[in-house]
């Protein structure tokens, strides 16, 4: 007799109604599956709902196919509208899915069949590193190392990820846990920013470099754009404030004023938020490990954003 195969846990409810249906969508694609809930002794069919968690479980050479069944049923038209944005239809979702899984919700799942998007995020690094780094070789071949560096260094920053993110919608598709959810997740430049870079990696490994540099120099083009045409040339500084403050007057303008809008964490781990105000108005917003930090970084979001809306 062969030994019974090992199952895994795929999905969790709190209503039978809720794993049926799952049950029914994977059964009728030919996985078999297994309910119970945590209830001493309960075994299904259940009578009803209300009697704690229910679990689904397959066996674990099937387990990756049933996520990926339920994640398609799920999230299927989110996703194609995420993939429409994105420009880019994954032939594996799952990748797509993996890149904008946050640690917390990975570290919720009980049965460690989730991982975190922080390995994509350090591949996306590069490869974002690379097309940016190939693009300005060829578009500004007379550029000195310094100015190409400070101006790559620019267009990957936190705050350009950031606002690049936001504006594909990341922040609505990410997987939190659900205290990142409550301490509102969604709208944190950070995490917004590291899932772009997660998504260059998925693109990268679904498709190849040629995909992802298709993705990456679309999601660039308004500001190598501005690069060329030399509007970005004050953001060349190494010093956000000081390049800030310098294109404001110039243009007669007064000076920012920096606000720490909020802090979170230990002392020895302290997050700070700091908004940046033009003309009484706030421009910018950005996060950093120390409050000098979080400044620099709203002064580089605020000039990116001054420049592109400022008359040509």
């Amino acid at each position: 007799m062969d030994p019974p195969a090992a199952l895994t846990v795929i999905f969790r409810a709190r209503s039978e109604p809720e794993a049926s249906l799952v049950r029914g969508l994977l059964e009728t694609r030919g996985i078999r599956t297994l309910l119970s809930s945590d209830v001493p002794q309960a075994i299904f069919p259940l009578a009803g709902a209300g009697l704690g968690e229910v679990r689904l479980s397959v066996r674990a050479d099937e387990a990756g196919r049933a996520r990926r069944i339920i994640d398609d049923f799920r999230n299927g038209p989110a996703v194609a509208e995420l993939e429409s944005r994105i420009g880019y239809v994954f032939r594996d979702r799952g990748l797509l899915e993996h890149a904008l899984t946050h640690r917390s919700h990975a570290h919720e799942d009980g049965g460690g069949g989730v991982s975190d998007n922080e390995s994509l995020e350090f591949l996306g690094d590069a490869v974002l590193g690379l097309v940016i780094a190939d693009r300005l070789h060829h578009d500004f071949p007379d550029d000195d190392e310094g100015r190409k560096s400070k101006a790559k260094a620019l267009l990957v920053s936190e705050p350009s990820l950031a606002e690049l993110g936001s504006a594909l919608g990341l922040g609505d598709h990410l997987r939190l846990g659900r205290g990142e959810e409550k301490s509102g997740g969604r709208r944190k430049r950070s995490l917004i920013a590291d899932a772009f870079e997660a998504v260059t990696a998925a693109v990268y490994l679904d498709g190849g470099l040629p995909a992802a540099r298709a993705f990456v120099e679309r999601q660039f083009r308004p500001a190598l754009d501005e690069l060329r045409s030399g509007r970005l040339a004050a953001g060349l500084a190494d010093d956000h404030k000081s390049a800030l403050q310098e294109w404001l007057q110039a243009r007669g303008r007064p000076l920012p004023e920096y606000d720490v809008a909020a802090t979170r964490g230990p002392d020895h781990d302290k997050v700070f938020t700091v908004v940046v105000r033009v003309d009484g108005e706030a421009a910018a917003e950005a996060e950093g490990r120390s409050r000098k930090e979080a400044e620099q970084q709203a002064a580089a979001r605020a000039l990116r954003k001054l420049m592109r809306t400022a008359p040509a």
